[in-house]
């Protein structure tokens, strides 16, 4: 024993082995959150663990997290997600490829040893629950429930008519894909559910991209698909919840429905009031930041996750809504956000879905005819329902295709969906490929399919609502209201039609609901107003800066307010896509914050969004 402790590396494999033991632990205590019981003891695995496993076990996520990573941040560059590549990553070391070429190298590198993918598994699995939590972080429900009436209508259609265009399909698939005939209802149940859920993450990053995420119809996008998530993950976790049960009788049925339903009214309201006041209490208390933030919003995940599995219901949806209550939280710093989205999507993401690749041959569960069928009903389903619903919400024309474009991708969302149901048993392989095909086609598609419903705002020209009377450069406000009431001031001295309070507060009520901060010092609030028959752009600069909860945390200096006519949203994507993208270069900024008249300034910008308009 004391020569073994003399040995350099003894320390270091102790700590190893001790590392890895939690690592199990975790694993075995994510297996009870999500209702499992198969696997060792945590007596057995922490005994049983070896420094070989241990070796491989880095080389493992060494190899998956690197090539994922880096080929993600490859197809990220030519505008496709990055899921794609972290899948694919997973299908070339699986069996599906090196399997097949290499059976001898794929079997010393992810040999079937319980231990081994143990361990694996649980990286994966703490990948999935905090994913989870990103997401509900992302998720703006307040928001989306201050607009409910459009959002409602639109998330209600594009959920009942999916389900139902999904459910008559699988109701009828021949026997030999499923995993149990007997078990044909709830199948086609649980795969229209599946078809149901939208890739809010995909959306909102090619919203982003082509910035029509700051704008009403991004708001009103972003919205409606926020309450079909908190819908449908509502829905998926009570049926979840039965078809994880050995026997459910129908009085239990009911009572699991009514605590899931609680359980989330409750978060929504008394939890999410006070993780805001924790919150602000760290504030107040001066701790660290944002490590102090990060480490409360893990504990409220993983405490909603103890709960939501106790109560029934799968242990993924307890971390979904503990993002939601604490983004919701004003004391929640973007930078906070950005931090944790950072550390989950850069670390945790990948290897997760790397590893779908190393448990399911693609090349053998693959049926095209399956394949094409859930692609239709799943994209073709979620488009409809969409459609239906800006028309019965009265959106302009104009704006239908993009909207329901938008509630098309299903991305990780469905892929991990998908995973819960093949876990319990619920679909089969073949059925499952399927709907990663569809999840990840769907994605791959949106960006373009989003250009091509854009043609007809590309057609507003910008440059005729741009004046040189409108640049304000010398701006006195020193905070947010401040700043919104002198800029609502100058636009009413240009239109005399306008009446400032009454623009103020309709600006400030959309700045309230979505702040327009773009970061890099920019920041665009804007409205819809009824008073006004053409665009109006007021464009003001901040010499000492003013906090605008930017995504960088860098004070706003430059100011474009826009005022376009309520009935006309294209008016407001198109001067708002175009301001927004010619700002995005760091040399035209500096060259602003620098300008020594209005008519430098107003030349500047002019160039710059005549040259964006010109390459698109």
């Amino acid at each position: 024993m004391r020569q073994r402790c003399k040995k350099p590396f003894s320390r270091a494999a102790g700590a190893a082995i001790l590392t890895c033991a939690r690592v199990a632990i975790i694993c075995h205590i994510i297996q009870w959150l999500c209702g499992g019981e198969k696997g060792l003891s945590m007596l057995e695995i922490v005994h049983v663990i070896e420094e070989h496993q241990i070796k491989l076990f880095l080389l493992q996520v060494f190899l998956l997290l690197g090539c994922a990573r880096g080929l993600g941040l490859l197809f990220s560059r030519y505008g496709q997600p990055s899921i794609t590549a972290e899948i694919l990553v997973g299908i070339v070391f699986g069996p599906t490829i090196l399997g097949r070429l290499l059976p001898g190298l794929h079997m010393a590198l992810f040999p079937p040893d319980a231990v081994q993918q143990g361990m694996l598994e649980a990286v994966a699995w703490i990948g999935i629950l905090f994913f989870l939590l990103d997401t509900g972080l992302e998720t703006d429900f307040a928001t989306a429930w201050r607009q409910r009436h459009s959002a409602l209508i639109i998330s209600f259609s594009d959920l009942i008519l999916p389900m139902i265009i999904a459910f008559i399909p699988c109701l009828l698939l021949p026997d030999h894909f499923l995993v149990d005939p007997e078990g044909r209802l709830m199948f086609a149940f649980f795969v229209a559910t599946i078809m149901t859920i939208s890739a809010l993450p995909v959306t909102a990053r090619v919203l982003q991209e082509l910035k029509l995420y700051r704008t009403d119809t991004g708001l009103l996008i972003m919205g409606a698909l926020t309450i079909n998530d908190v819908a449908g993950w509502l829905v998926f976790a009570v049926i979840l919840g039965i078809a994880g049960e050995a026997i459910v009788s129908m009085a239990q049925i009911p009572l699991i429905l009514l605590a899931t339903v609680a359980f989330t009214v409750a978060c929504l309201s008394v939890g999410r009031r006070l993780t805001n006041r924790a919150l602000e209490q760290f504030s107040l208390w001066k701790l660290p930041e944002p490590g102090t933030s990060l480490t409360f919003i893990c504990l409220l995940g993983l405490l909603g996750g103890v709960f939501t599995a106790w109560i029934g219901i799968h242990a993924l949806f307890g971390f979904f809504i503990a993002g939601i209550m604490a983004g919701e939280s004003r004391a929640l710093k973007e930078n906070t956000r950005q931090v944790m989205s950072q550390m989950v999507r850069a670390v945790l993401v990948p290897v997760f879905f790397a590893t779908i690749g190393l448990k399911i041959d693609f090349a053998a569960g693959f049926h095209l005819g399956l394949v094409v069928l859930l692609l239709v009903v799943g994209i073709g389903g979620r488009f409809a329902g969409a459609w239906v619903g800006s028309w019965l919400s009265r959106q302009p024309r104009g704006n239908w295709t993009i909207i329901s474009a938008a509630h098309t991708p299903g991305g990780e969302m469905q892929i991990v969906i998908g995973m819960l149901a093949l876990e319990y048993g619920v679909i089969s392989e073949p059925v499952y490929v399927a709907v990663i095909f569809g999840a990840v086609f769907s994605s791959v598609i949106l960006g373009p399919w989003m250009r091509r419903a854009m043609r007809p705002a590309l057609r507003v020209p910008v440059l005729e609502f741009l004046q040189p009377a409108a640049v304000y450069l010398h701006m006195n406000a020193r905070d947010r209201a401040a700043a919104l009431r002198e800029l609502c001031r100058v636009a009413a001295g240009l239109n005399r039609d306008l009446d400032p309070d009454a623009v103020h507060m309709a600006v400030a009520q959309r700045e309230d609901a979505m702040g327009t901060s773009l970061g890099g010092g920019v920041a665009v609030p804007h409205a819809r107003l009824p008073d006004i028959t053409k665009p109006l752009v007021v464009m003001g600069r901040s010499v000492h800066g003013i906090d605008w909860n930017a995504p960088d945390a860098v004070p706003a200096r430059l100011f474009f307010l826009l005022l376009t006519p309520a009935d006309d949203a294209e008016q407001q994507i198109r001067i708002l896509g175009a301001i927004a993208k010619a700002l995005s270069n760091d040399e035209i900024r500096d060259t602003l914050m620098n300008a020594a008249t209005p008519q430098m300034y107003y030349q500047t910008l002019v160039d710059a969004v005549e040259a964006v308009c010109a390459s698109q």
